[in-house]
């Protein structure tokens, strides 16, 4: 027994050592150990599949419970570890963990044996509950113990004293062992879907290892490309680390030809065998995985044994604990498919046509009619495409109406008025609204006599203008039906009260249009409705932008945004433009990096699905965050990019947002030359546009470009032309109750009665106190600089806390006097050290002698001689360099 457990010590000193953390770990701050949503819990279980980085997390945990005095012992387990074995691990674990060698000599002296196997567990857990602080027990790779080794993890799970909290890996099944725990509130599962990485996440490692070389547009596009997987983002850090260029492996990843996409899955796959290979290469042809669906797909009966063991073997599936199916991240299944496309004819029209049975059967109509079109029926791929795509309009598939529309010939659409009908919902929201008016032209023909198509027709034809930005045309062709709404029950009830709700803005009443809105019953937002109401959020938040009132705005755009990212995706066209008003509600908010984020991967977007109203705010947002980032010529490319884009969609609002917020650019470093030669372009292009568009556009258009012509007065420092301008707008802004628009022209004027020597300081305060109320603590400071030196000025005088939002604004001020962070090696608080074992730690590790720690510690160098003899035993070190590295292998140090 003594040879067993001698030759066990030297085994489980590596099994009971927490690996080497990472260079570059990300603390995920969402994912902290003493979160919200963990902190209240005795056990932990971290369960989802390979490449998820339960391991990283939990080296974080372990950072952060050593840094707040918890001692933290670590067990990883394997296939051997029965419960015995489980046992003398859990011992040793706290011996090193804990750097208490004599912990459990009862039981190492042959205790064990002695002792039942649960006797043992109990007798490990009495020790514990004597320890003077609390324990942090982390276990990896908890699906690989034995069914003994489980049964004692369990025991250890439901019986722990106070001073013990618990943590669980595991791949897949562990959520039974606790389900007791976890529906009696005792314990919390974390699954795949928390542990995917964020956005912002995403930044802040790209951040640690590259810098600024690699900017949030980047960043967002590899979060698409790897659906947030751990594995699949490191794979592509390591890329990007070797190469000299880190932006060429993003822009080959997204690349059509998908080699290094292959070389990085490759290293996945590599040790599978030649059937598991070709198992998943067929699979792959299907967006989402069933195992009956891979039988059908296989012809094998065991597919979904095998469906299963991959899935706990290999990092390359998506999976949910609650339900069968799964599917493949996108960067492996996109390789996939390159092979899979190399397959026969024969072999490939079988696997489509096997799915497209397969699917229909169970209702998943759209899916299957995909693969009946592959699969060469094309009769049945029609008649299935045209039983859902008008449903897929009303839950916001628009892309794939347009994906269909592509493969439907003409004569087809005639016999199929429900097929033009979805295909001229699509069209007209985004850029292809003149084709929708032509589709709505064939529908129409001959259908005098029906209402409700009549009716929605001309809910199509009003969405084709609002997107073709004719706000007079949207506001005539829907106002005979203003008081003849659909029937009750229908889902184009949704859609009128939008419609409302965009007119009443239309017409500059935006309180009628949340009036509007309130009257339509939330409900439950599922898949049907879903997208109509967030319409409605959409349109809400925008009344609120439009009357300046910017914290409110957020508080519609916050769950609404992350409700459509959760179900329609982040590139979807809803998503984009509720993020690029969320950008604006976040930059205004003096969140510029938030900003840039919520814009990130999305501006493409938004160029060929958004409304002219949010393609203007997300460019104009993106160009003013530039700015502020200290990058003017990325500002300018920005803002010329949307004026190319405004005469590509014959969009002239668009160019004239981009001209004159290139000159309040430059006016505000007083450019008058530039100013002026931007400003003949801005005549001219309202000039040419003017005729074609009625009061309501011109309305939005003409104050834009009084101030414009007020700003280049102002940068040629023509303070009487500037006041002149800013008079015209006077009776517009009115019109816009109380908008950033009103209370930037209230600024100005205010600015240029000052320097023209009148008295503008009383207008300046008003103006400061609206800006305040609507939480706009951008629209000053960047409506000139030579207003934020005035608020600066104000501030200082009046000692007035009420401009402190504007004051923190300004760029600060580092002090050369300010005392910098320490360095040097640092002992982390423990229980396991006492106050003093850490400060001679510390000196240690700095390599001073006896005499100089007694000196720096204010101790006689006897005194000094005994605390390192107790470091010694505490740490089972044999020199003083030992004692150094293994402060570091257990966390005791950090910084040496």
């Amino acid at each position: 027994m003594t040879t067993l457990i001698d030759s066990a010590i030297a085994e489980y000193l590596l099994k009971t050592t927490a690996p080497r953390p990472q260079p570059h770990l990300l603390m995920r701050e969402r994912l902290g150990s003493d979160g919200p949503s963990v902190r209240d819990y005795a056990v932990v279980v971290v369960q989802a599949p390979a490449g998820y980085g339960k391991t990283s997390l939990f080296s974080q945990w372990r950072r952060e419970q050593l840094a707040r005095g918890v001692a933290v012992i670590w067990f990883s387990s394997d296939e051997r570890d029965d419960a015995q074995r489980f046992l003398l691990g859990l011992v040793q674990a706290v011996r090193s963990g804990c750097a208490r060698p004599a912990f459990g000599r009862l039981l190492m002296d042959g205790g064990i044996a002695a002792l039942g196997e649960l006797e043992g567990i109990t007798a490990w857990l009495a020790e514990v509950s004597q320890l003077p602080g609390d324990v942090l027990l982390i276990v990896d790779e908890a699906e690989r113990l034995p069914e003994a080794g489980r049964a004692a993890l369990a025991y250890v799970l439901h019986n722990a004293p106070r001073n013990l909290r618990i943590v669980v890996a595991a791949r897949r099944g562990f959520d039974d062992i606790v389900g007791d725990l976890l529906a009696y509130g005792q314990a919390v599962l974390i699954g795949p879907d928390r542990l995917s990485f964020r956005l912002d996440e995403t930044i802040a490692l790209i951040g640690k290892r590259f810098g600024p070389r690699i900017d949030a547009d980047a960043c967002a596009r590899l979060v698409q490309l790897t659906d947030g997987w751990p594995l699949g983002l490191q794979l592509a850090l390591s890329a990007m680390t070797r190469a000299a260029d880190p932006l060429q492996i993003i822009e080959a990843m997204a690349s059509n030809t998908g080699a290094l996409r292959d070389h990085l899955v490759g290293a996945l796959l590599a040790n599978l065998s030649d059937d598991d290979k070709a198992f998943l290469t067929c699979i792959s042809i299907v967006d989402t995985l069933h195992p009956a669906l891979c039988e059908a797909l296989t012809g094998d009966a065991r597919s979904g044994d095998r469906l299963a063991r991959l899935m706990r073997e290999t990092p390359v599936f998506v999976t949910s604990e609650a339900s069968a199916w799964s599917r493949l991240h996108t960067l492996v299944r996109e390789v996939l498919m390159v092979r899979a496309a190399r397959l026969s004819d024969e072999e490939l029209v079988r696997l489509h046509s096997a799915a497209a049975a397969w699917l229909s059967g169970q209702r998943m109509i759209e899916e299957a009619a995909r693969h009946a079109h592959a699969a060469g029926q094309l009769q049945t791929a029609y008649d299935l495409a045209e039983a859902c795509l008008h449903d897929a309009v009303k839950q916001g598939r628009l892309q794939a109406v347009l994906d269909w529309l592509d493969l439907l010939p003409e004569a087809e659409l005639e016999r199929r008025p429900r097929l033009r009908l979805a295909a001229a919902w699509a069209l007209a929201l985004g850029e292809r609204h003149r084709e929708a008016e032509q589709q709505v032209g064939h529908i129409s023909a001959g259908q005098e006599e029906d209402r409700a198509l009549r009716y929605e027709c001309a809910l199509i034809l009003s969405a084709a203008a609002y997107y073709a930005d004719e706000i007079d045309r949207f506001v005539e062709i829907f106002s005979p039906w203003i008081d003849q709404p659909p029937e009750s029950g229908s889902w184009l009830v949704q859609a009128h009260a939008n419609r409302l709700a965009a007119r009443a803005i239309a017409l500059g009443e935006p309180a009628q249009a949340r009036r509007q809105l309130q009257r339509m019953p939330r409900g439950d937002v599922g898949k049907g409705v879903g997208f109509l109401v967030r319409w409605g959020d959409h349109i809400g938040a925008l009344s609120y932008l439009w009357e300046g009132q910017i914290r409110l705005a957020g508080e519609i755009l916050t769950p609404a945004l992350a409700s459509a990212e959760a179900d329609l995706g982040r590139r979807h066209p809803l998503t984009c433009m509720l993020a690029a008003m969320a950008a604006l509600h976040a930059y205004e908010s003096d969140h510029a990096d938030r900003a840039a984020a919520l814009l990130a991967n999305r501006l493409d977007v938004l160029e060929r699905s958004g409304t002219p109203e949010t393609v203007a705010i997300a460019y104009a947002t993106a160009a003013r965050v530039a700015a502020a980032q200290g990058q003017e010529h990325r500002a300018v490319d920005v803002l010329e990019a949307l004026y190319a884009m405004g005469v590509m969609r014959a969009l002239p609002r668009l160019c004239i947002v981009s001209l004159a917020e290139q000159i309040r650019l430059h006016a505000g470093h007083y450019r008058g030359a530039t100013c002026e030669a931007l400003m003949h372009r801005l005549d001219g292009a309202v000039a040419q546009a003017a005729p074609r568009h009625g009061p309501l556009w011109q309305r939005v258009v003409t104050p834009l470009v009084a101030r414009s012509r007020a700003r280049a007065a102002m940068a040629s420092q023509n303070w009487p032309l500037a006041l002149e301008a800013l008079g015209e707008t006077h009776e517009p802004a009115d019109a816009q109750t109380l908008g950033r628009d009103r209370i930037e022209f209230m600024a100005l004027r205010a600015l240029a009665l000052d320097r023209a020597g009148r008295e503008g300081r009383a207008l300046l305060l008003e103006a400061m106190n609206l800006a305040q109320a609507g939480g706009l603590a951008r629209t000053l400071a960047d409506a000139h600089p030579a207003l934020m030196d005035w608020i600066l000025r104000i501030a200082r005088e009046e000692g007035d806390a009420g401009h402190a939002g504007y004051a923190a604004s300004a760029p600060p001020v580092a002090h050369p006097a300010a005392p910098r962070a320490p360095s040097g090696p640092r002992a982390v608080p423990t229980v396991v050290l006492t106050p003093k074992e850490r400060e001679i730690l510390e000196l240690l590790a700095r390599n001073f002698s006896n005499k100089e720690i007694a000196v720096a510690a204010a101790i006689g160098e006897g005194t000094v001689k005994w605390h390192l003899k107790n470091l010694f035993g505490k740490l089972d070190a044999s020199s003083r360099k030992h004692v150094v590295r293994r402060a570091l292998v257990l966390g005791l140090l950090e910084g040496a």
